[in-house]
């Protein structure tokens, strides 16, 4: 090598410790980048971070997806409770307004005497009226309380009297009707009004 030296020109060395310099430089600037640039290991590391965060991501939308479902369905079957209700109790109004009629029925029936000749017509009359009028009222779903010798229920009936019992098995039922009760729908839309043993 130093013979070689010898050999070159002044020029000669300059160019050859420029060039010499150059890959020095461009050795450090490809170490330096080498430093800059993530390693393989990281880039993976990365690429698992953004995975697992995508994964939750996806299972958090899923939770939420099927949260809106259930609620929807939820909200579909009660829509569709309601409008059945609405219909099944649409006329319960009407219904419990036509039940004085009934009771006014029952008041003439009870007020007629029966042993006389020309009341038996008018009886009949009234009472084949009050029979098409409770089969229409059936019609439409309503019927009629059977409370007596049944247990007092305070969900059901409505007391107006306490009496002593005539016999110890009465105690806690119902004894007499003063006012009958009516459902409609399995639903009261009348309490009936009792005495009740004790």
């Amino acid at each position: 090598m130093v013979e070689k030296d010898k050999h070159l020109s002044g020029e000669d060395r300059d160019i050859e410790n420029e060039a010499a310099a150059e890959t020095e430089e461009k050795a450090e600037d490809t170490k330096t980048e080498d430093v800059r640039e993530p390693a393989p290991d990281a880039e993976g590391e990365e690429e698992e971070d953004t995975e697992a965060l995508l994964i939750q991501r996806l299972s958090e939308l899923e939770d939420a997806h099927l949260r809106l479902r259930a609620e929807y369905d939820n909200y579909r079957k009660r829509t569709l409770k309601e409008k059945s209700d609405l219909l099944k109790y649409a006329a319960e109004k009407v219904v419990v307004d036509f039940l004085e009629v009934l009771d006014d029925f029952d008041r003439a029936l009870e007020s007629l005497p029966s042993e006389d000749e020309g009341n038996a017509e008018t009886r009949r009359g009234i009472e084949l009226i009050r029979d098409k009028m409770i089969a229409k009222l059936r019609g439409q779903g309503v019927k009629e309380m059977s409370v007596i010798g049944e247990p007092f229920d305070a969900d059901a009936h409505e007391a107006i009297a306490m009496v002593p019992a005539p016999d110890p098995d009465k105690k806690g039922k119902v004894i007499d009707c003063v006012q009958k009760g009516y459902t409609l729908s399995d639903k009261v839309i009348r309490h009936p009004k009792v005495v009740v043993g004790q």
